[in-house]
């Protein structure tokens, strides 16, 4: 790679696909990544995407020479306002609560950030120390590739959020079922 040059920002999307059955289910931008099987239990699958987003973000690290993911869909995150692409990469999330259908994690820059509605920066990149850019330029030993998505955030069983819980009883009558 040619110092300074910069690679194509990256974007991960989750979303939550309703049916005319009263099922839903959840995809993901990664192919990697095994998703539950459609259920009628929408605010479980709910809770799973969110969380299945939320383990994108812990897993991603962002890249100083990230280009701005907005730029390659042309603006497509703020449409309404046009900006030139500049400043270091930050991640974000993209996600309206209102809809509540859709997470994107995108790497974008500093002046698109602020443009996109319903935005929370969750990283930004960490420049390299004189020791780091010295131990770049040296040759490294291979390095295994790190797993898109951890396991745990890849099955329905292993999403901490979704076991139902019972409220404890904090007094008052009881109702009878």
């Amino acid at each position: 790679m040619i110092p300074g040059s910069r690679v194509p920002g990256r974007t991960w999307t989750v979303r939550l696909t309703g049916y005319g059955d009263h099922t839903v289910s959840v995809t993901c931008s990664t192919e990697a990544c095994r998703m539950p099987p459609r259920s009628k239990d929408t605010s479980a699958m709910r809770r799973f995407a969110a969380e299945h987003a939320r383990a994108h973000a812990r897993l991603a690290t962002v890249r100083p020479n990230a280009a701005c993911a907005c730029g390659a869909v042309e603006c497509g995150f703020h449409e309404d306002a046009r900006a030139s692409c500049h400043g270091a990469p930050l991640l974000v999330l993209i996600h309206n609560p209102a809809v509540g259908q859709v997470w994107t994690l995108a790497e974008i820059c500093q002046a698109c950030a602020p443009l996109i509605a319903h935005t929370a920066v969750l990283g930004r990149a960490q420049q390299p120390t004189a020791s780091q850019a010295s131990a770049a330029q040296a040759p490294a030993s291979p390095v295994p590739a790190r797993v898109a998505v951890a396991g745990g955030f890849s099955s329905p069983e292993a999403a901490p959020e979704a076991v139902s819980r019972r409220r404890p009883h904090r007094g008052g009558p009881r109702r009878v079922r």
